[in-house]
């Protein structure tokens, strides 16, 4: 499918967010800073706020780091808002995170891992919209029931938790839907940009690519990592959380394996216990990322990362590379 709209640039997405270029960089923990979510909506893409990176991760308090990104930039900023009922405590956080959020005057979501509609429902009395991440179809008419605005297509060459479906494929079932629909993984250069705006899809949602940025507080160590590998280096971990993960392999993941111990299948299978055991991982991994990733490194760490690691290949301001991939889809329309 090639799209005929002759300005790549000028999408739903961009006419929905008030944005200049449909390109949104993924909310990543730990790599969400202040500096690199503010540095690309400055440069005309939009960048959306982890809030347990902002708190946990970079030590802000939620409302003086909005006010940090504020200070950044005066563009549109998002908020991700994984919606997953891990515990009453986690729920209500969020809830007071995205209405502080919506205070500091953010009006786009991006929801994951569960049902948006609470987060559909404060998104829109705020007049906000909200896209909801996910694998196939079928959990696209899901969010659609709920209220969702668009779809983050999170395909199998995503870093995080990856999807098992190609791009193509995905575009392919969620078309007809009536939304804007996004492509979540492998985005690594301009030309991989392009090709997926001609595809038809409204924009991307990268992440990937901003870890190897100067804006980005990632290890110097985990940035070069992202730019010496290449697509054959990574692997699914499910040691994380409990679900595959796209990681860097290292070392370390060659001698601790992939899969998830014989306790941990048995949790992961129970209705009730796979959220436990979920939240162990996940309070692992997050101890593990917060003392490494961020400020530290070691051969212990899990460095997160998608395919898109074959078009990285340098360290580089993120305006620049917002900027880079707008120019080459300037060039395809022309």
């Amino acid at each position: 499918m090639v799209l005929h709209n002759p300005n790549l640039l000028e999408t739903a997405l961009t006419e929905q967010l008030g944005i200049e270029i449909p390109l949104i960089c993924g909310a990543m923990y730990p790599c969400s800073n202040p500096e690199l979510v503010a540095a690309v909506s400055e440069a005309g893409g939009i960048g959306v706020v982890q809030p347990l990176s902002l708190v946990y991760a970079h030590g802000h308090d939620f409302r003086d780091g909005m006010r940090l990104i504020r200070a950044l930039t005066s563009k549109p900023v998002g908020m991700n808002v994984i919606v997953e009922k891990s515990s009453k405590v986690y729920e209500e956080r969020m809830k007071l995170y995205t209405d502080q959020a919506i205070e500091a005057g953010v009006r786009f979501f991006v929801t994951s891992l569960g049902n948006p509609r609470w987060v559909v429902e404060k998104a829109h009395a705020a007049g906000g919209r909200v896209y909801h991440d996910v694998t196939n179809r079928k959990w696209a008419l899901k969010g659609l029931d709920e209220g969702v605005d668009g779809l983050i297509a999170v395909n199998d060459r995503a870093g995080g938790h990856a999807g098992p479906q190609s791009r193509e494929r995905l575009l392919e079932e969620m078309k007809d839907l009536g939304v804007p629909v996004i492509c979540a993984g492998g985005i690594g250069a301009p030309q991989d940009f392009v090709e997926a705006l001609k595809m038809g899809y409204s924009g991307v949602q990268m992440g990937t690519r901003f870890i190897a940025t100067e804006e980005c507080t990632a290890h110097q160590d985990y940035k070069q990592a992202v730019v010496d590998a290449g697509e054959a280096d990574i692997t699914l971990t499910e040691r994380m959380t409990g679900v595959p993960v796209s990681v860097i392999r290292t070392p370390y993941i060659e001698k601790t394996g992939t899969k998830a111990g014989p306790l941990a299948r048995w949790m992961l299978k129970g209705r009730k216990t796979k959220h436990w055991m979920r939240t162990i991982y996940s309070l692992q991994s997050f101890w593990k990322l917060k003392s490494s990733s961020v400020r530290s490194f070691s051969y212990r760490d899990y460095l997160q990362a998608g395919k898109s690691v074959a078009g990285v290949k340098a360290i580089e301001p993120a305006g620049d590379i917002v900027r880079s991939f707008a120019r080459a889809a300037e060039d395809a329309s022309s």
